[in-house]
């Protein structure tokens, strides 16, 4: 007499009854997923924020004038109109400049001995914030050099 197979049977193994059994993995991954939803419906929104002060003090407008000195010396200082200023500082008197109406000129001028690397870093700064007209008036000191 032939065993009959029970409606939970049927409903997990999806084959031939006299093949091999081959378990429906459909209502697991459904029930993955359900889960999965679940989960990310339940976890908190961050909530945690940090506090930034900003500078309040006198803007750089009065340090950009129509013509303007980067300087780079031999000790990696840059130096807007003989003023220390770092490349951050650089950068956000580029773009001040750079967002007059009548541009003014950068006069760049790095010494003779300044390592490649600060004179690229300060060139990088003032081309991303903006600053298109470039000079370089001291280019015959280093003609010796090369």
């Amino acid at each position: 007499m032939r065993r009959r197979r029970s409606a939970f049977h049927r409903s997990i193994f999806r084959a031939d009854p006299n093949g091999d059994p081959d378990i429906n993995t459909t209502p697991l991954i459904d029930v993955m997923l359900v889960m999965l939803v679940m989960f990310i419906i339940t976890i908190p929104p961050p909530t945690h924020s940090v506090d930034i002060t900003l500078p309040a003090g006198p803007g750089v407008d009065d340090k950009v004038l129509d013509e303007n000195r980067v300087t780079i010396d031999t000790s990696d200082m840059i130096r807007w109109n003989g003023e220390a200023v770092d490349l951050a500082e650089l950068g956000q008197l580029v773009k001040v400049a750079s967002e007059r109406t009548e541009q003014p000129v950068l006069m760049f001028e790095p010494e003779a001995r300044a390592r490649y690397l600060r004179v690229d870093e300060a060139i990088g700064a003032i081309r991303r914030n903006g600053g298109s007209k470039l000079a370089f008036p001291g280019i015959r000191e280093y003609g010796g050099l090369i």
